[in-house]
């Protein structure tokens, strides 16, 4: 008997395990492709509870048994996530209602687009800023599985900062409110003795037994998804904050069936510099300069991601809803700029936002100013309102989908795509990155992207998926890269997560010390090793390499 024919007796949500669909649920927009052998679509959280209960019981009686659950919703994760050889629990069929709707807080089922869910807060002018590039195509939940963060991180900070509470689905098969615990409360969570007060005791002691290990091998950079983040969920002696620690776990300690965010109310008039930058050693003088002004965003695009722009360009005008002449009569001063100085190296977006358009447009024209005397050399422009910067955005926010829909013959490869370095460094570091890509350049283009505020960085490369040597160089480019990244104390991942591709390298990121916390952390929570195996720990680079979706030499 299959695992659909015991699963369809226990819960009341569809399961499904037809070819075409376990197909479609073995992939996400990474490299890998793992077949499930059952997905679900799961009602409430009373069905999730039914199958942790069931998934424990088959562990219990076989522990060597691949049975696990692993939450998916949209399947726009770029790491791998999402995929799992066992059973896949379906987010989006169910889950996506908006709870409540409150003055500055939202509550809501992790299977809502972020689209829809955005939609609904800008009604009461309210928004979660910490949205991404996909924002048009991912879940709330995808967000707080990875810890997402996008082009307001700069000024707002990714999403943890917002998951107030998470209501999720533990080990036990019950759903507990994870929020953060402070003085009597966490004395008496401490005090519990059932499931909850285990959980609570172990991560207490964790936390307080080895705060020196935490402290030393926590990430030095503001902006980080990789690992269980506990440097930041409290001392275990005064307080505890386990939502925050559920935030970028990726599914490996539980399952989240309900999230509260605090919002915020964005500034509603923006201006923009932009500026174009020749040389990478530019960066030096203008990043603290650019830093200091304290803008809202801090984005980049490489030279690559403008030919692109230029070469689709009528995708582009389809995309910002314009006409072509319209376009590219807005694209005349960087048509003349290309015309008589070359395609710039890297072009710069500052954003400030602002009550007035007045005050918005002063800061955009003082910082353009101060760039122009400081650095002679770098052009600049302003757009003056939401209007004119529209096109930067669309540039920045879709050359990731133009690469993987319109380069035929090539597939985007997302491995090295997420790094974060301290911004200070970019000088020093983009360089050497440069003279490691470069040897590889004729077997791939790659698109250079990022969020300069944060020194982090989004390098997509397309590859041959029919050549047997792509494999292996993927391979070999992630070392390279990851221990450069390492050496300047950066993180392999500022917002995409572990998943597969990443999972083989966290331990040489953190250290044995707190790969060894890691590995704890996963065992209190999830004894049976259930949830969403394989990712934060326990991949090592042959296991990920199994699963790439590639010829293999």
């Amino acid at each position: 008997m299959s695992i659909g024919s015991d699963l369809r007796k226990l819960v009341r949500g569809e399961v499904e395990d037809a070819p075409q669909v376990l197909e479609k649920f073995s992939r996400d927009a990474s490299l890998f492709a793992v077949t499930p052998q059952a997905v679900v679509h799961p009602k409430d959280a009373t069905d999730i509870g039914v199958l942790v209960r069931y998934a424990n019981k088959e562990k219990e009686k076989n522990p060597d048994s691949i049975i696990s659950l692993t939450a998916r919703s949209a399947g726009t994760d770029m790491s791998g996530g999402p995929l799992n050889t066992s059973i896949i629990v379906d987010m989006t069929a169910h889950f996506t209602k908006l709870l409540e709707l409150g003055s500055d807080y939202a509550v809501v089922q992790p299977g809502m687009y972020f689209r829809d869910f955005d939609k609904e807060t800008k009604k009461k002018n309210l928004e979660l800023p910490s949205y991404t590039a996909s924002r048009e195509i991912n879940t709330v939940g995808g967000m707080v599985g990875n810890n997402s963060g996008g082009e307001k991180n700069l000024k707002y900070g990714k999403t943890a900062r917002y998951a107030e509470e998470l209501e999720v689905v533990l080990a036990d098969g019950q759903a507990y409110t994870l929020k953060n615990v402070e003085g009597e409360a966490l004395k008496q969570k401490l005090g519990q003795q059932d499931f909850e007060g285990n959980i609570y005791r172990g991560m207490a002691r964790l936390v307080s037994l080895h705060k020196e290990i935490i402290e030393k091998n926590k990430p030095k950079v503001e902006k980080n998804s990789s690992g269980y983040a506990l440097w930041d969920i409290g001392d275990g002696v005064n307080s505890l904050n386990l939502a925050r620690l559920m935030v970028g776990a990726q599914g490996t300690l539980g399952i989240t069936t309900k999230i509260k965010f605090t919002l915020v109310t964005p500034k509603p008039y923006s201006a923009m510099t932009v500026a174009f930058l020749d040389s990478l050693s530019e960066l030096g003088k203008i990043v603290p300069e650019v830093l200091e002004k304290q803008p809202d965003s801090f984005e980049s695009y490489d030279d690559n991601t403008f030919k692109l722009a230029v070469k689709y360009f009528p995708e582009f005008a389809t995309q910002m809803k314009a006409g072509i002449i319209s376009l590219g009569l807005s694209f005349l001063p960087e048509i003349w700029m290309l015309l008589t100085g070359g395609i710039p190296k890297l072009v710069l977006m500052i954003e400030f936002r602002a009550d007035t358009q007045e005050e918005a447009d002063k800061k955009a024209h003082e910082l353009a100013e101060e760039i122009k005397k400081n650095n002679p050399k770098v052009s600049t422009r302003v757009a003056e309102n939401e209007a004119a910067s529209r096109k930067y955005w669309t540039i920045r926010r879709e050359s990731f989908n133009l690469l993987r829909k319109k380069v035929r013959g090539k597939r985007t490869a997302p491995f090295i795509d997420d790094f974060v370095v301290p911004p200070k460094t970019l000088p020093e570091f983009l360089p050497k990155l440069e003279a490691i890509l470069k040897p590889y350049e004729k077997s791939m283009m790659y698109t250079v992207a990022g969020h300069v505020g944060d020194g982090n960085f989004h390098i997509i490369p397309l590859v041959n998926p029919k050549d047997p040597t792509t494999a292996k160089t993927i391979d070999e480019l992630s070392h390279k890269v990851y221990d450069l990244v390492v050496a300047y104390h950066g993180s392999i991942t500022g917002e995409h997560n572990d998943g597969f591709i990443r999972t083989p390298y966290v331990k040489k990121m953190f250290g044995p010390e707190m790969y060894a916390l890691f590995l704890q952390t996963k065992k209190i929570f999830d004894p049976h090793n259930i949830f969403n195996p394989g990712k934060k720990v326990g991949t090592t680079f042959s296991d990920a390499f199994v699963h790439l979706d590639l010829p293999k030499k």
